[in-house]
C-alpha cells in the first residue's frame, strides 16, 4: 500500500508518518511541497511513468502551490484522474473545505490530527479505491468482449458481390457498438440470388445475440429453400423457439427478403413489416411492400409473396428505418429525395452522401443505419 504524504511542515510529516507506520502502513513517501509531488509523479513528462500510488494525504495550505491547485492539476491528468486524495488542514473554513472537495478530493481530516479519525478515513478511501480498481478491470473485460463481439458481427455481414449479371453492396453505420441490423446474400443457383435485410428490435448486446442466432439459420434457409414465403416461415419458427413464458421481452424483427432471378428477370420478395424497399425497374419505381407481419410476433404467420418482372435492368434499394426516419427529420419531401437519389446513384455510399451530406456523428444517431443496393444487368 503506497501512500504519499505532502506537507510543508516537517513536524506534521513526522507525526503522520508515525501514526501510519504503527497502523501497518510502511510504504510511505514524504514530500514537502506540491512541486516535489509533481516531480515524483513526473507530471511534466510527456507521459507520466507508472508510479505506484494508492493514496495522497496532502496539506491544504502550502506556499507557492496550495493543495487545491495541486489536487486539480493531478486529477486532470488521465493517468491519475481517479487517484484518491485526502486533505489534512488546520483551517476550519467550511467554504474552503467545500472548494477542496469540489476540486476532487474524497475526504479531509482536521488538525490537530486525531489518530482514530485519520485511520478510519484512510481505510474508507482505500476501500473505495479498491472498488474502483475492480470496476476498471471489469470494464476492461467488458470492452474487450464488446470489441470481439463487434468483430464477429461485422465478419458475418455480406461482402460486396460483383458478378457478370449482378452487383450487390451495402453501407452499415450502427448507432451502438453492437447493432440490431443484419444483411446477407447468397447465390442459390447460377442465376438466382437470395438477399435479406433485417432490423432486430432494440440495440446492443441482446439484439446482436439474437441477430447472430438468426444468422446461423439464414444460409441453410436461403440456399435450401430459396422460396421467400418458405424462408420467412422458417425464420418465424426459429424466432418463436426463443420465446419463454416467464420473459417480459419477446424479440422480433422486420425484414425484406427477395430472390433475384437474372435469367427469368424476376424479383420475388416478402416484406415482413419493414420499410418498403424501392425497385427501379426499366426506369419506373416500384415499392416492395407486400408480405406479412414482423417475424417473431406470432406463432404462425400468413405470407403474401410479391413478384416484380423486369426487361432490361433493375436497381433495388433496401434500407432500415434508421435511414427513413432520419430523412423524414431532414426533409419534408423525404420519399421524393430517396427516389431521386436512387435514380442518380448505383452505389449506396454515394447515395447516402447525397441524401445526408455531412451526416451527423455516430454518437448522434438515434438508430442503426443500413442500406443495401442491388443492380441487375
Amino acid at each position: 500500500m503506497n501512500i504519499v504524504i505532502v506537507d510543508d511542515n516537517r513536524t506534521n510529516l513526522m507525526i503522520i508518518e508515525k501514526i501510519l507506520q504503527k497502523a501497518g502502513y510502511d510504504q510511505l513517501v514524504l514530500l514537502t511541497s506540491a512541486r516535489e509531488l509533481y516531480d515524483y509523479l513526473q507530471l511534466d513528462a510527456g507521459r507520466p511513468r507508472e508510479v505506484p500510488v494508492d493514496l495522497i494525504l496532502m496539506d491544504l495550505m502550502m506556499p507557492e502551490i496550495d493543495g487545491i491547485e495541486a489536487c486539480r492539476t493531478i486529477l486532470a491528468n488521465e493517468r491519475f484522474h481517479d487517484l484518491p486524495i485526502i486533505f489534512v488542514s488546520a483551517m476550519g473554513d467550511s467554504y474552503k473545505m467545500a472548494e477542496a472537495m469540489d476540486a476532487g478530493a474524497l475526504d479531509y481530516v482536521m488538525k490537530p490530527i486525531n489518530k482514530v479519525e485519520l485511520l478510519a478515513r484512510i481505510r474508507s478511501v482505500l476501500r473505495l479505491k479498491h472498488e474502483m480498481n475492480l470496476r476498471k478491470e471489469r470494464d476492461k473485460r467488458i470492452q474487450f468482449e464488446l470489441d470481439l463481439a463487434k468483430q464477429v458481427q461485422r465478419s458475418v455481414l455480406g461482402s460486396p458481390l460483383e458478378n457478370e449479371d449482378v452487383t450487390i453492396s451495402a453501407v452499415y453505420r450502427p448507432s451502438f457498438e453492437l447493432a440490431g441490423d443484419l444483411y446477407a446474400w447468397y447465390q442459390i443457383s447460377p442465376h438466382r440470388y437470395g438477399v435479406i435485410l433485417l432490423d432486430m428490435m432494440g440495440h446492443g448486446i441482446s439484439s446482436s445475440l439474437v441477430c447472430m442466432y438468426i444468422y446461423s439459420a439464414l444460409k441453410d434457409a436461403i440456399t435450401g429453400m430459396g422460396d421467400p414465403a418458405a424462408v420467412m416461415q422458417e425464420l418465424n419458427r426459429r424466432m418463436n423457439q426463443l420465446h419463454m413464458p416467464e420473459s417480459l421481452i419477446n424479440y422480433y424483427f422486420t425484414a425484406i427478403y427477395f430472390v433475384l432471378d437474372t435469367q427469368k428477370q424476376t424479383i420475388e420478395y416478402v416484406n415482413a413489416g419493414h420499410p418498403a424497399g424501392l425497385a427501379l425497374i426499366d426506369g419506373e419505381v416500384k415499392q416492395l411492400d407486400q408480405g406479412c407481419s414482423a417475424i417473431g410476433f406470432f406463432e404462425k404467420i400468413e405470407v403474401t409473396t410479391g413478384v416484380i418482372p423486369y426487361k432490361e435492368d433493375a436497381r433495388i434499394l433496401l434500407f432500415t428505418d434508421g435511414l427513413s426516419e432520419w430523412l423524414e427529420e431532414e426533409y419534408e419531401d423525404a420519399w421524393e429525395k430517396l427516389i431521386s437519389g436512387l435514380r442518380q446513384n448505383d452505389n449506396p455510399e454515394r447515395l447516402l452522401e447525397q441524401l445526408l451530406p455531412g451526416a451527423k456523428p455516430l454518437k448522434e444517431q438515434k438508430d442503426d443505419l443500413c442500406l443495401v443496393m442491388i443492380s441487375a444487368n
